[in-house]
């Protein structure tokens, strides 16, 4: 099917987008750094992981070390970790991996040229023009669900879009598994803080497809992002809740977060050679789980604004971060993650020119999953409704910048050029008018109308007009169907495990 009938085939809708599609990066990637530089910054990454070693809060976590026979001070909990131990690991992980949700048409690939653009994750508070500034609540988090369901360019929803403040902390996730499997249709992240949480999405992640904890261990479908806690330092719950996933066959990003002149040195070459080490220390913790076991290289490292101290995202380190990481994780023949993030605190200019420049370095990186890539804002404090707009545009745009050219003789033209008079124009020929609705990507946001147009109109700008876009997309939206006995079994499964919890089981 051709993208032209595609498009056509498409309901009706007052937005125009394109369709669902798994997006590939057809035009390559970009390096900065020289195959001398890699091979540098991996050396000594392996030094600080023989001679420093990574302080590691899981005696579970320990032992799987130590039996592998890395060095482990059990009293400081430092683990130090060899070459050989690393190589062997690595050489276990999967290339690449498929992530089914419960619907298996909207299944993703992770791996080789295939990038899967996320929705935002974790912000404790949201924003929108017509409400304002506000702390989250479960109804923005099911809106912000239902807007991934409807936008074709979100693939996988985030962990806990948009956090619902208002619930208990301990058994929230219950109900956000539970929103993500009734909303939306899509791959979802789940909290994998301790073994609990992250059995409780595998669970439901089981019960939602029809399967057993056995034969989703064959089909992950769900993801989960493991933060080491830099510099050097993995947390207790964060080590049992990667076992947990690994042990399950479902994928871990691990992906240390790291903010150049605070948590890392104030180098770009250091900041990579720490956070390098930190990632290679929880992937090599996956595989000594379950040999084998889905795993995904992480990188999120960008700079402090040295005056303040404020991280700052969508910087040109930030953006060379991006691309420098994935050089690592192609080297070590695993999939990557990068984020596409801003500090600015509302979607205005800034907002645009950062996400801009952090999505570039993800995608010239080789991403494959572009973590919060619709709706950060304000370093990930705010979920942005105007902003995820804007960034559906944005993605959209970059969908289109990634397909090859075509140069059939059809594309080429060569009648069409004939045919028009020298000084004359295309608008009427037949070759155009066979394109006149599927020839150029057809924005949602921008507006290309005259000045006189748009000042007549209400001279509203991009930001305002992104308001009655997501209220439309809202509007149109249906939920996909979810079988009553699903439904049923799920809300058992949530009531039980809230008891538990409640009576301290984790």
């Amino acid at each position: 099917m051709t993208r032209r009938s595609r498009r056509r085939s498409l309901p009706t809708s007052a937005i125009p987008q394109l369709p669902w599609r798994q997006v590939t990066n057809a035009h390559g990637t970009l390096d900065v750094l020289r195959p001398e530089q890699v091979d540098q910054i991996h050396d000594a990454s392996i030094q600080i992981l023989e001679t420093s070693g990574i302080e590691l809060w899981s005696a579970d976590a320990r032992r799987l070390f130590e039996e592998a026979g890395a060095i482990v001070d059990h009293d400081t909990t430092v683990v130090r970790v060899g070459a050989d131990v690393i190589e062997h690991a690595l050489s276990a992980a999967p290339s690449s991996f498929t992530l089914t949700p419960r619907n298996p048409d909207r299944a993703v690939e992770l791996g080789g040229n295939n990038i899967v653009f996320g929705l935002v994750a974790g912000p404790p508070a949201v924003h929108d023009r017509i409400n304002g500034r506000r702390q989250s609540n479960m109804v923005d988090y099911e809106n912000f669900v239902r807007l991934a369901q409807y936008f074709n360019a979100i693939h996988m929803l985030g962990n806990q879009v948009s956090a619902p403040m208002e619930l208990p902390a301990n058994t929230r996730h219950l109900d956000c598994y539970r929103a993500n499997i009734t909303y939306s249709d899509l791959a979802y992240h789940y909290t994998a803080i301790g073994r609990g949480r992250a059995l409780d999405g595998i669970n439901m992640l089981a019960i939602s497809r029809g399967l057993t904890l056995e034969e989703v261990a064959d089909s992950p479908g769900v993801l989960t992002v493991v933060n080491v806690n830099s510099p050097r330092r993995m947390d207790g719950e964060m080590a049992d809740g990667l076992i947990a996933m690994a042990e399950h066959g479902q994928p871990v990003s691990v992906t240390p977060f790291t903010l150049m002149g605070a948590m890392t040195p104030a180098t770009l070459a250091g900041a990579l050679v720490q956070a390098n080490a930190e990632a290679l220390f929880g992937i090599v913790l996956t595989q000594l789980a379950k040999p084998g076991a889905p795993v995904v290289y992480g990188s999120f490292t960008s700079n402090v604004d040295m005056r303040s101290g404020a991280p700052a995202f969508g910087t040109p380190e930030n953006s060379k971060a991006n691309v420098a990481a994935g050089q690592l994780a192609r080297r070590y023949g695993l999939p990557y993650r990068s984020s596409n993030c801003t500090a600015a605190n509302t979607v205005d200019a800034q907002a645009a020119y950062e996400m801009q420049m952090a999505l570039w370095g993800a995608v010239l990186g080789g991403a494959n999953i572009v973590y919060h890539a619709a709706g950060w804002m304000e370093g990930g404090l705010q979920a942005s409704y105007e902003k995820l707009i804007l960034d559906v545009e944005v993605l959209q745009n970059m969908m289109e910048f990634l397909t090859p050219v075509d140069t059939s003789d059809d594309q080429l033209a060569l009648d069409a050029i004939a045919r028009v008079p020298t000084g004359g124009h295309f608008f009427g020929d037949e070759h155009t008018m066979e394109r006149y609705d599927t020839a150029f990507y057809q924005p949602m946001l921008s507006d290309w109308r005259t000045w006189e147009q748009w000042n007549e109109d209400g001279a509203r700008t991009a930001t305002e007009r992104a308001t009655g876009i997501w209220q439309t997309a809202l509007d149109e939206y249906e939920a996909p169907p979810l079988d009553d006995a699903i439904a049923e079994e799920l809300e058992s499964y949530i009531a039980h495990r809230k008891e538990a919890i409640g009576d301290g089981e984790p």
